[in-house]
């Protein structure tokens, strides 16, 4: 409805149901082609705070290239979560880190801004994550070619309706995909 009344609200159907990295590179590569310089990712449940943007946008203005909101410094943090789901998302980042060898705190979190320069050295084309790793691969990526990643605290907010849609094959990709990452391939 918002696309009827907002020229600046634009909505991307895709036939079924692709992939969440896939949904991603989708709208970043819209955006490449119509000259869009920044570019955020982010929940549309109000898990991610729209309050926080601003700070994303600061922090590209000061020369970020990638700005990860953190749930993993000082400042940010998690409400609403049990102590499984505290485990796996903590358990995943602390993995990707010791397997990846970064030092980035949060990287599963799908709250990110990128200036155009960092999507197009990432190489949206050629990412091979399509569920949840696709986080810590864009991160990844961007940290393997030396572009200026910075975190800023956020505070996530577990959704009020509906259910996580990760399923144990996502669980296993990531867990797979982060040896695949490490070796260049």
């Amino acid at each position: 409805q918002l696309t009827e009344t907002d020229e600046q609200v634009h909505l991307l159907e895709r036939a079924g149901k692709l992939g969440l990295g896939s949904a991603y590179v989708a709208g970043f590569s819209w955006g490449l082609e119509r000259g869009y310089q920044r570019f955020f990712e982010m929940d549309a449940d109000f898990s991610h705070d729209p309050k926080d943007l601003p700070a994303f946008v600061a922090a590209l203005d000061a020369g970020a290239d990638v700005v990860v909101g953190s749930r993993g410094v000082p400042g940010g943090g998690v409400k609403g979560w049990g102590q499984l789901r505290h485990a796996l998302s903590k358990g995943g980042s602390l993995y990707s880190r010791l397997v990846l060898g970064v030092k980035l705190r949060d990287l599963t979190t799908g709250f990110k801004a990128y200036s155009r320069g960092a999507l197009e050295q990432i190489d949206l084309a050629t990412l091979r994550s399509n569920g949840y790793a696709f986080q810590v691969e864009t991160s990844h990526r961007a940290l393997r070619r030396q572009l200026r990643v910075l975190e800023i605290p956020i505070v996530f907010v577990d959704r009020r309706v509906g259910k996580s849609k990760m399923t144990s094959r996502e669980v296993w990709d990531a867990v797979v995909g982060v040896w695949l990452m490490r070796f260049g391939r």
